[in-house]
């Protein structure tokens, strides 16, 4: 247990199981990173706990590429004036169905899963269990424990992902179910501006939000030329509700950081000048898996 008091802990959305611990497994390999992973109950959590300095980070699902962006995150975000990016992690979504030892696909009368792997594979479905009935679960987590808590003759069947079925001693029907290889997720690791490792200002993206006032014509447009007219490289725009008003939104714009600071300097001092708010959430390196 002593070796535990100096781990960093990063929080993940739970429990135990889900794509998001998968993809924080893996990150921490890939950077050799010994870290404690802590289970919490939803993003707002996470990054509540990361917010009031309970946990040094917050591992989080920021966008898909199937079903689009993770709007809790981006809301929590714009609504905080203390949290960062520190990094970006791209992970390759791996959807797998998997039942109690002893169940053959032949044998499965029920899938359950989260409402997103069951879309994400959808065509596998139909192909393969289009008199199958399909039941949505909380989590994929939650969908591999009904499938090992089943009886054999029940039929139950879970799409999860691997590490899920093996805390719950399932085994494999099917790998690699999901209908496009190119389902990725993307996950933001945030932390506090005040803390040491909080702030870096190489990497390869800048993320900034800002409220633009909607009334004025040609606002938006006005702001794009800003990046435009230096050359700075605008990779995605979202917008959500502002939540004052409406008709009023906030605008996320992630940036390729591919010019000198000076240059970029001016352009965000340009879209401040324009914006009703302006917030920098940070430079930071993306790792693709």
């Amino acid at each position: 247990m002593q070796g535990l008091i100096n781990l960093e802990r990063v929080g993940i959305l739970g429990p135990r199981g889900t794509h998001s611990e998968a993809a924080a497994i893996r990150l921490n390999k890939i950077l050799s990173l010994d870290r404690e992973l802590v289970i919490c109950a939803g993003i707002f959590e996470v990054l509540a706990a990361v917010e009031n300095g309970e946990l040094d980070a917050g591992f989080v699902p920021v966008e898909n590429s199937l079903e689009g962006s993770v709007n809790i995150t981006l809301d929590t975000l714009a609504r905080s004036n203390s949290l960062v990016i520190y990094r970006e992690f791209i992970w390759t979504v791996h959807n797998h169905l998997m039942a109690k030892d002893g169940v053959k696909i032949s044998d499965v009368k029920k899938i359950f899963s989260h409402p997103q792997p069951l879309s994400q594979c959808r065509k596998f479905l139909q192909q393969t269990f289009s008199n199958v009935e399909l039941a949505e679960t909380t989590s994929t987590s939650r969908a591999a424990e009904i499938a090992a808590s089943s009886e054999l003759s029940d039929g139950y069947a879970a799409i999860c992902s691997e590490r899920a079925g093996d805390l719950n001693n399932l085994v494999m029907l099917a790998s690699e179910i999901q209908d496009n290889d190119a389902n990725r997720t993307r996950f933001f690791e945030v932390r506090r501006r005040s803390t040491k490792k909080s702030y870096v200002t190489t990497g390869d993206k800048i993320l900034i939000i800002c409220q633009i006032d909607g009334s004025h014509a040609g606002s938006l447009c006005e702001v794009l030329k800003e990046f435009a007219f230096r050359h700075v490289n605008m990779t995605r725009i979202e917008s959500r509700p502002a939540r004052t008003e409406l008709g009023e939104y906030i605008f996320f714009f992630d940036l390729e950081n591919n010019v000198d600071r000076r240059t970029l300097n001016d352009a965000l001092g340009g879209v401040k000048r324009k914006s009703i708010w302006l917030k920098d959430l940070g430079t930071f390196p993306v790792i693709s898996c």
